[in-house]
């Protein structure tokens, strides 16, 4: 359709595997992670990386939440350079690997160490391979985020969830009337059926948290701050949504998920980069983010966060976001 936003989902897609088949072998130490607080691909990254304990195994760098058309860059690093990677820009840890490498250089992005190159930024595989390749370096007490029986439906969940993540993005650039009005009625068809799932149950598979709730969190974090007006996403903002908006302060209020939300660094990426979106790049002072602390009455439903596993420890203190109460 005209006007549609096509996402190029061509990624690096080498593995990190524990028999390091494709040349990449999990070892500690040896890579670093990188996000983007703003982003809700690496925010996934983020929260397998703290629910598993892989802290002291996979090293994380932070990129700032603005960037050029060139690349994600380090500016909140002193000297503005990864302090491990001894880079400015993640960009040339892509073409360290292939200097002609004519894609969008994304977050999250796991760099080789040793040579600075980037492995891959595969977002989708990265976490799977967190959760079934790491595991010789998870903590004491790493919940299963994808168990084996519940594979099948987790997948089945994870496309209409892509269906959300990706579906405000087509909303928020559609460049036609058309374009746009299709994307609204998908994203919201989709919406409706989380609302709908989540009535009755207090995770989207299962009884604990999977990779299903790990993928669609990061989405709805951001709705009210950023898709609703910004990506006019505006049929509903989410705390008017009941089970949806009990079921993200759930996650947000659980270790690994809230303490890696950072919502100014959120809307500051969102409103000074999208110029076509937001000419001004003027950034809103809202929403109200006290209510997200506000108790959920998700645990009448059930379940248990980390099944027979224990919730992660407190970040470390250089990956600490600034409190909610003085987020906004």
């Amino acid at each position: 359709m005209a006007g549609e936003f096509k996402r190029d989902q061509n990624y690096i897609t080498t593995r990190i595997t524990a028999d390091g088949r494709d040349g990449y072998p999990v070892e500690p130490g040896r890579y670093r992670l990188v996000i983007a607080r703003a982003c809700p691909w690496a925010n996934r990254a983020a929260i397998v990386r703290r629910l598993l304990g892989l802290e002291d195994v996979l090293s994380m760098g932070i990129a700032g939440p603005v960037h050029d058309e060139r690349s994600w860059s380090f500016d909140l690093d002193p000297g503005g350079k990864d302090p491990v990677l001894g880079i400015e820009r993640l960009q040339e840890a892509f073409f360290k690997r292939d200097p002609e490498y004519p894609r969008g250089i994304t977050v999250p992005a796991i760099v080789d160490i040793p040579t600075g190159r980037v492995v891959t930024n595969d977002f989708a595989q990265i976490t799977l391979d967190l959760e079934t390749e790491w595991t010789a370096h998870h903590r004491e007490g790493a919940p299963d985020l994808c168990p084996e029986r519940l594979r099948d439906e987790i997948d089945e969940v994870a496309v209409k969830v892509f269906g959300v993540n990706n579906g405000v993005y087509k909303c928020g650039f559609a460049s036609t009337q058309e374009a746009y009005e299709q994307a609204y009625r998908e994203l919201w068809e989709r919406l409706d059926w989380f609302e709908d799932r989540l009535k009755s149950q207090r995770y989207l598979v299962g009884d604990t948290i999977t990779e299903a709730d790990v993928r669609l969190f990061p989405s709805l974090a951001r709705f009210d701050a950023v898709y609703h007006g910004h990506f006019k996403c505006n049929r509903q903002k989410l705390i008017e949504m009941p089970a949806l908006w009990a079921y993200t302060r759930d996650l947000f209020q659980t270790p690994g998920f809230g303490d890696t939300i950072d919502f100014g660094q959120i809307k500051e990426h969102y409103y000074v980069v999208h110029r076509v979106v937001n000419p001004s790049g003027i950034v809103p002072l809202g929403p109200d983010v006290s209510g997200w602390l506000t108790p959920h009455g998700r645990e009448q439903l059930g379940g248990r966060p980390f099944g027979d596993g224990t919730p992660p420890g407190p970040p470390p203190p250089a990956e600490r976001v600034p409190d909610i109460t003085s987020r906004g």
